[in-house]
């Protein structure tokens, strides 16, 4: 059970971080002290040096030849899970959505541990827990949110570069559609450049319901005017008919009872046309599939490539990187980092909480409504975090062998209330940080 002074030390620690997101909001809300501008470069200056700083921070501390494999893989494998099965939904569910898998692992999986986790669970399970908690943050910086990163980056590549093959797609069926249609303009050109020289029309080949006035008009004794055969010729290519309109005739020029050769090479020029047509969309079709899977291979490729360039320009990944490196060495040899360094480090990162709870303050000021989500929303993060979370995590825990108050503590420490950390990269990327910020 927690006794009064347990309590007070948990406040001690939550309470600071919440008159924090109060100043911010009533800064925005009341004060009108700052922009939406100005507070999305609060927001950008948390994700890109507060909380790498305060990511390096905690990884260089850390033994990482004295952790809790077990518990650790514990927490790994119920992640790990979970991502499998959103990733699954959002590729073979009609409803699913990566926009939306990205979300909820965020909110099943990454919970508030460092700045109400430790407090508590130390109170609730004693002093030697806080190291157990700390691995998880480490383990939090190092792999889940650089694993988030790349999610977010992936999902921002992806659909730029499905907007640009799109672009391109239809500009080529544009291209295409109108040489062809130039291709039976120029023949009905030549048909009714003749057209002044018949004698009889005898036949009007391939007229569809739409084209009945033109086929009455022509079909007839009397050779119609050149200008008048050339238009309805014209409006036949340009309309909305699927077919192509095809004249035969006999011209005065003929000798015997046949066509001219003139109006037969016309026709040939048609019907050539016409097959070159159905013959390309007979290719498209058999080529369709082999086209498709070269397409995914070349976006695939361009889309990890976009990601790759985007990640090694992100100062989080540097973070969780160096901190890890840093801790192995010292640890090793006993080296400890120098004091100006160390200065250069906290300076920042010790704001690191206070600005990204300052960072949340603002954004919910910058909302309609408190609840920015909606209700209805608000209650399906809830499940997520609070439910699907901690029975995952409480399956995989006992997966691995986890029992007693090892058990306790992996379950407790699911059910924590939502990061920061995920909210301030999910605002920064510009998905969902309404569910977020109300979790």
């Amino acid at each position: 059970m927690i006794s009064i002074d347990d309590l007070y030390g948990v406040l001690c620690a939550v309470v600071p971080l919440y008159v924090t997101m109060f100043l911010a909001y009533a800064s925005v809300k009341w004060w009108n002290i700052f922009t939406p501008e100005q507070c999305s470069g609060i927001n950008r200056f948390v994700a890109y040096f507060a909380v790498p700083l305060l990511s390096m921070e905690f990884i260089s501390r850390i033994n990482p030849y004295k952790m809790d494999l077990l518990f650790m893989a514990a927490d790994g494998v119920s992640k790990v899970l979970i991502l499998v099965v959103l990733l699954c939904w959002a590729n073979f569910s009609r409803r699913g959505s990566l926009e939306w898998a990205i979300t909820l692992f965020s909110l099943s999986t990454l919970p508030n541990t460092l700045v109400m986790g430790i407090p508590l669970l130390k109170s609730m399970y004693g002093d030697d827990k806080e190291g157990l908690m700390i691995q998880v943050v480490v383990l939090q910086c190092i792999i889940w949110y650089t694993l988030l990163l790349f999610l977010f980056e992936y999902r921002e590549a992806r659909l730029k570069i499905l907007k640009s093959f799109k672009g391109s797609s239809s500009s080529s069926s544009f291209s295409n559609s109108e040489r062809s249609k130039g291709s039976f303009k120029g023949a009905g050109e030549a048909l009714g450049s003749c057209g002044g020289n018949a004698d009889e029309v005898v036949n009007v080949i391939v007229s569809t319901p739409t084209s009945q006035e033109i086929t009455e008009n022509v079909s007839t004794k009397v050779a119609p005017d050149p200008q008048q055969f050339r238009s309805m010729v014209a409006a036949a290519v340009d309309g909305d008919d699927k077919e192509v309109h095809l004249f035969i005739w006999r011209c005065v020029c003929c000798t015997s009872q046949g066509f001219c050769e003139q109006s037969v090479q016309v026709l040939r020029k048609e019907e050539s046309i016409k097959r070159g047509l159905e013959s390309e969309k007979t290719e498209g079709v058999e080529k369709n599939t082999a086209a498709v899977s070269s397409l995914s291979s070349v976006m695939l490729l361009r889309i990890l490539k976009t990601v790759w360039l985007k990640l090694v320009r992100n100062p989080n990944s540097y973070a969780s990187l160096i901190g890890l490196s840093w801790a192995l060495v010292s640890c090793r040899y006993g080296i400890m980092k120098p004091q100006i360094v160390d200065n250069s480090v906290t300076i920042l990162s010790k704001a690191g909480l206070g600005m990204a709870m300052f960072s949340l303050g603002l954004f919910m000021a910058l909302q309609p409504r408190i609840i920015a989500c909606g209700n209805r929303m608000a209650v399906y993060g809830m499940l997520a975090r609070f439910l699907a979370g901690p029975a995952v995590m409480a399956v995989a825990s006992i997966g691995v062998g986890l029992r007693g108050t090892m058990l306790k503590l992996s379950i407790v420490q699911a059910a924590l209330p939502q990061g920061i950390v995920p909210f301030v990269f999910a605002r920064e990327y510009g998905l969902h940080p309404d569910v977020l910020s109300t979790a």
